[in-house]
């Protein structure tokens, strides 16, 4: 459900992405542990930034991505669009965890989306080249993770400055992919990221004024 925030237009939209797994009809839970993995994000951001951002963690059909079905673009696409229907003037930024970062990165695609963050992303078949090239992108990736993998996180983030991106990999050293670890790092990170989305949203609505 999106929440109406009364008395100001927020400055940016966030929308966070939880992650999933490979093959899974299963059907998708919020109470499943990678939704519930990014409450904490999710939260930290609203109490942070109150009124400034209107903040989404979107829920999919099924647990899985299921090769080609690509099952949760449908869901994502759709949580963007009604983010974006409640506040049109503001631009989006997405946070991805794991699936959750390959989602962000196919959202990318969309130039209301301006900033992407990627934690541990499971990219596949060269996803961030997807990303439109006026976004901003940070990835950060634990370099003891053995689920997704980090080295082909650098490569990604690596080709997307090389394209003129301003593109930011962060290595968080001994990191596990649920990032139960260095938790401090994890959310910091985050919070960071949406701030500096605050500041470039400020500075596209004063050239556009």
């Amino acid at each position: 459900m999106f929440t109406r925030i009364q008395g100001r237009t927020p400055d940016l939209n966030v929308l966070v992405l939880p992650g999933g797994t490979d093959f899974s009809y299963r059907p998708f839970s919020p109470w499943q542990g990678s939704a519930v993995r990014m409450y904490p994000f999710t939260a930290s951001i609203r109490a942070t930034f109150g009124s400034r951002v209107r903040v989404h963690q979107a829920q999919y059909r099924v647990y899985g991505w299921n090769g080609g079905q690509a099952s949760p673009m449908p869901y994502a696409r759709h949580a963007l669009e009604v983010l974006t229907r409640e506040n049109p003037d503001a631009p989006v930024a997405v946070i991805g965890h794991s699936m959750g970062g390959r989602i962000a990165a196919q959202l990318g695609d969309d130039e209301r989306v301006t900033d992407i963050l990627a934690l541990a992303p499971w990219w596949q078949y060269a996803d961030w080249r997807q990303i439109h090239d006026g976004a901003r992108v940070v990835a950060v990736h634990g370099e003891a993770d053995t689920v997704t993998y980090p080295a082909r996180t650098a490569k990604g983030i690596a080709e997307l400055a090389d394209r003129g991106l301003d593109a930011t990999y962060i290595g968080v050293p001994g990191g596990g992919h649920p990032m139960l670890d260095h938790v401090g790092l994890w959310h910091s990170e985050a919070l960071a990221f949406v701030r500096h989305s605050l500041q470039r949203a400020r500075v596209l609505d004063e050239v556009t004024a």
